[in-house]
């Protein structure tokens, strides 16, 4: 219990030091259009494109579709079954730049998402890889620069996504 203690007090020193920065307010601009691409429809019109026009085939699709049948519960589970209090209840005068879609933070589904369909569209188009990592970076970080998840809230949904995504490939790749 002592270590949870631990990481959640670096997990919130972090995250303060980050939204105290001189350089947050220019951040948050970026970051709000980042997160909106963390959405959801941004990776489904990719997904779609891709397939459409670079031919993945069925393979793709099936691979997305496995994925987010197993993210999606898995990531209601632990969010409901953890229920870590977003920063803003968590930590005194502090407000979040955004309003979040739900009441916890813990795991990012954000972030889950965006790196099980970078993870799934890399497998398919390597040459993508930097690229569509990066952007997946990007949009966990933007959940905490807009205050609506601690550090650990998007590392964990990057284990998360990334699982879904070699649980999805191995499945239907099999």
């Amino acid at each position: 219990m002592k270590l949870m203690y631990s990481i959640h007090q670096f997990d919130v020193r972090m995250f303060i030091c980050l939204n105290n920065s001189t350089a947050h307010a220019s951040l948050v601009r970026l970051c709000r259009m980042l997160s909106r691409s963390g959405d959801g429809l941004l990776y489904l019109l990719l997904a779609a494109w891709l397939y459409w026009d670079r031919g993945a085939g069925d393979l793709l699709l099936q691979t997305l579709l496995v994925a987010f049948a197993l993210e999606r519960p898995v990531y209601f589970v632990l969010k409901n079954g953890f229920k870590r209090n977003r920063p803003q209840q968590a930590i005194q005068n502090f407000h979040s730049v955004i309003t979040p879609s739900d009441q916890f933070s813990f795991p990012s589904g954000h972030t889950s998402a965006a790196f099980m369909v970078a993870t799934l569209l890399a497998y398919f188009f390597p040459g993508l890889t930097m690229g569509l990592y990066c952007w997946a970076l990007l949009v966990g970080f933007s959940r905490v620069v807009l205050g609506v998840h601690f550090p650990t809230d998007t590392l964990m949904g990057v284990v998360l996504g990334v699982g879904c995504a070699i649980f999805s490939l191995n499945f239907i790749l099999r």
